[in-house]
């Protein structure tokens, strides 16, 4: 049932980004309802490495959910939102302290929009000296916006030691950002803020807090399999095993 359910939303995704620019740097998809996935690209270590963000249109302005990777993007993102909703954002929360995700704070809070994270972001953006959002959020809080409510929750350490997922209960949306690798992802990536061992634990808490997501947002990649939070779990497994056996 998953997989056809996949097949459904890869087909969906591919006619609604129908008639965007070939190769553009802020591809806009519609996910469902209210729901808009976006991606930007960064060149890392010579390989052009895209990522995933989204935005949810309400009554009251759009929301957010991490900036762009490419700077370049920022500007044209609300730009580009305002030419297709007429609604401005009004809204940024940030998954965790990456540059991926973060790294808009400055330009957006300067643009008057909220911008959100939880402590744990806020004391690393701290450390390291960068732009931190106007507003701290306690580690699981319900947010209602315009006619949508969602869930901001901190499940543990996992890609990072500050990453939160993003519930829509009615939607049965579920955004991992990094947290969550793609279907497609041959291994678990950047591991240099990561704690695998407790990655584990957390998977574990959000597959048990929110249940049956019918769409889950990867950070980077192809995001249209709804079977990443479960090949995250794989990679986890096989590197914890290999990791085992090396000390053997």
């Amino acid at each position: 049932m998953q997989k056809l359910a996949s097949i459904v939303l890869f087909l969906v995704i591919t006619l609604s980004s129908f008639g965007q620019k070939k190769n553009s740097p802020l591809p806009i998809s519609h996910l469902t309802g209210d729901f808009y996935v976006y991606k930007t690209f960064h060149d890392y270590n010579g390989t052009l490495i895209s990522a995933n963000a989204m935005y949810l249109v309400t009554d009251k302005g759009v929301v957010l959910f991490d900036a762009p990777w490419d700077e370049t993007q920022f500007q044209p993102l609300l730009d580009s939102i305002k030419a297709k909703h007429n609604k401005e954002v009004i809204m940024l929360f940030a998954t965790h302290s990456h540059d991926d995700r973060a790294g808009g704070f400055d330009f957006y809070r300067k643009k008057g929009i909220k911008t959100y994270s939880i402590k744990l972001t806020d004391d690393i953006l701290k450390k390291e000296k960068k732009p931190r959002a106007e507003f701290i959020i306690p580690n699981d809080k319900t947010f209602t916006v315009g006619q949508h409510t969602f869930e901001v929750y901190y499940p543990g350490k996992g890609h990072a030691s500050d990453n939160i997922v993003v519930w829509f209960d009615k939607e049965k949306v579920l955004y991992g950002a990094c947290f969550i690798k793609s279907a497609d992802a041959a291994d678990l990536g950047y591991l240099a803020d990561s704690d695998v061992k407790e990655w584990k634990k957390s998977i574990g808490k959000v597959k048990a807090k929110f249940k049956n997501p019918i769409y889950i947002i990867p950070g980077h990649e192809d995001w249209t399999n709804t079977e990443s939070l479960n090949h995250t779990l794989k990679l986890v497994n096989e590197y914890l095993a290999q990791k085992s056996s090396g000390k053997k």
